[in-house]
């Protein structure tokens, strides 16, 4: 990662979160994480990523175990872009472990996917997503999306955070508040794995500046072949 300058953080507290959290009394207060927005090295790359619809956001995760779960992500879905695709979003873990728990919006496939420093986990349209702090360290990391849309919380505020929980003694658990019948949840271990060309390799903030290869954020309709091909669903 390049010496990036993290300032202003959004901060993300633990009153906002508690409404995904298995536990319903679940009190824990004060700042959960930290999301560093719209994050560029310099002003020449600050306004090519503005006019071209694009974020670098940077997101800090402390090591932390919350009502017996390890520490998460709100969760949220994003909408339809221009094309009639939802938009998709890609990260990178800069520093230590991360889980991405992805669920498609319709229910039909749910997606654990293990990754670790220097991967890269790419959010394919339709997926809401996750992202959970398994470790005793704070994760780090980044993601490119863009920035044309707001993402919407509110499924998993509705339904008391994702399908399933994951606890911090292994085991992961069913959210009942989602209908029986969904499938059971698949385990992809993203380390050692590329995603396929014509996405990004690696280290997100080089991709800053490549109008081509950043164009599959902004218009993902023109790459639903290329989607399907991912690691994840193999």
């Amino acid at each position: 990662m390049q010496a990036l300058p993290l300032t202003n953080p959004d901060v993300r507290s633990f009153t906002e979160l508690r409404a995904v959290f298995a536990d319903p009394e679940c009190s824990c207060k004060g700042q959960a994480y930290e999301m560093f927005r719209a994050v560029a090295k310099d002003e020449e790359d600050r306004e090519w990523l503005s006019a071209n619809h694009i974020r670098y956001d940077v997101t800090r995760i402390p090591a932390r175990i919350i009502c017996g779960e390890w520490i998460k992500t709100k969760g949220h879905y994003h909408p339809l872009s221009p094309d009639g695709v939802s938009y998709p979003e890609i990260y990178e873990v800069l520093e230590g472990d991360a889980l991405y728990l992805l669920q498609k919006q319709d229910l039909s496939d749910l997606i654990l996917v293990k990754a670790h420093s220097g991967d890269l986990v790419l959010i394919p349209p339709g997926y809401g997503h996750v992202t959970v702090n398994p470790s005793d360290k704070t994760l780090l990391m980044a993601n490119l999306v863009s920035s044309s849309f707001t993402s919407d919380y509110l499924p998993f505020e509705k339904l008391r955070g994702a399908a399933y929980y994951l606890f911090s003694d292994g085991l992961i658990g069913k959210n009942t508040h989602y209908p029986d019948r969904i499938p059971e949840i698949r385990i992809i271990e993203a380390t050692g794995k590329t995603l396929p060309k014509p996405f990004p390799q690696s280290d997100l903030y080089g991709c800053v500046g490549d109008e081509k290869l950043l164009r599959f954020l902004n218009r993902p309709g023109e790459f639903l072949r290329e989607f399907s091909h991912l690691y994840l669903f193999t």
